[in-house]
């Protein structure tokens, strides 16, 4: 057996020519001497006219423009982020300032004014049906809140600041429901609206959409899947309510529409189809970059 491997082995090296010598690697600067004398550019744009160049610093202005615009909307959607943690920190400590004081028989009145009053109230004037390390806790709870209530004026100021400068924004507020907050949140959060195929998936995308239980030849919607962000979920359930309430007066289409729900459909279900509806026109103004035209009825 060895010697048949040897035999081969001469064979095999007898085949290749008389001048053949071991490879090895060649460095690039070989490579292009064994070009036939050929050079490389200086540059890796020598030899192209200006002309052709004319659209760089288009692409480079307009990436430039990208970058600066997802800066911003990520700041603002930041800002959005740490408004909705402090407004739930304010809702706590408005909680824990009622019940402590319902626990001594004084019962505050609801919303964060009447709280701020009666926290104002002792420290003016005292009372003496409350041990002093319970007004002492209260008093800190208060100033805590007012601290809170700083910071949230805050963060508006500079999220009004930021829709005056974004036009998207200012085009999703000319919309029935969206204000300054939902405005804001829906610039941020859909920075490409393009990636929904219809104002139904972007509704979808939200979780204002039923869910369905559906088997062969028959359809079963159940409640909203209340899939995807919870918080523009809210602003947009929370802005339809303002819809439905003015629907009376409303001279428009929409506020036909919404009255014809009313006299057949609970009023919670009539707001989560105008959210659903205000998450559609939403998709719209962002898509085609115009403002909300309402419709008068014909």
């Amino acid at each position: 057996m060895s010697s048949f491997i040897k035999l081969l082995k001469n064979k095999l090296v007898g085949a290749w020519p008389s001048n053949y010598s071991k490879p090895r690697r060649t460095e690039a600067s070989e490579l292009v001497v064994g070009l036939g004398g050929f050079e490389p550019p200086t540059s890796p744009l020598s030899g192209v006219r200006s002309n052709q160049l004319s659209y760089r610093p288009i692409l480079a202005s307009s990436a430039a423009a990208n970058v600066d615009r997802n800066q911003r909307l990520t700041g603002s959607k930041k800002g959005s982020d740490q408004r909705l943690l402090l407004m739930r920190q304010r809702t706590m400590i408005l909680n824990a300032i009622r019940g402590h004081l319902a626990e001594f028989g004084i019962i505050a009145a609801q919303g964060p004014r009447q709280v701020m009053g009666m926290i104002a109230r002792l420290r003016d004037d005292g009372d003496a049906s409350l041990p002093e390390i319970a007004r002492s806790a209260l008093l800190a709870l208060g100033a805590h809140l007012e601290a809170l209530a700083g910071e949230i004026r805050a963060l508006e100021r500079q999220l009004m600041v930021w829709h005056r400068a974004d036009p998207t924004s200012q085009r999703l507020e000319t919309i029935p429901g969206v204000g300054l907050i939902t405005a804001t949140a829906l610039a941020a959060s859909v920075s490409d609206p393009s990636v929904f195929k219809s104002g139904r998936e972007f509704a979808a995308f939200l979780g204002l959409v039923p869910r369905q239980n559906s088997s062969v030849g028959k359809d079963r919607l159940g409640r909203i899947s209340k899939m995807g962000d919870r918080y523009l979920r809210k602003l947009l359930v929370v802005g339809a309510t303002s819809v439905i309430r003015r629907a009376g007066s409303n001279p428009t289409t929409t506020g036909a529409w919404v009255r014809s729900l009313m006299e057949r459909k609970p009023a919670r279900v009539v707001t989560v189809a105008m959210a659903n509806k205000t998450a559609r026109i939403a998709w719209a103004v962002m898509t085609r970059g115009e403002a909300y035209r309402a419709s008068p009825i014909a």
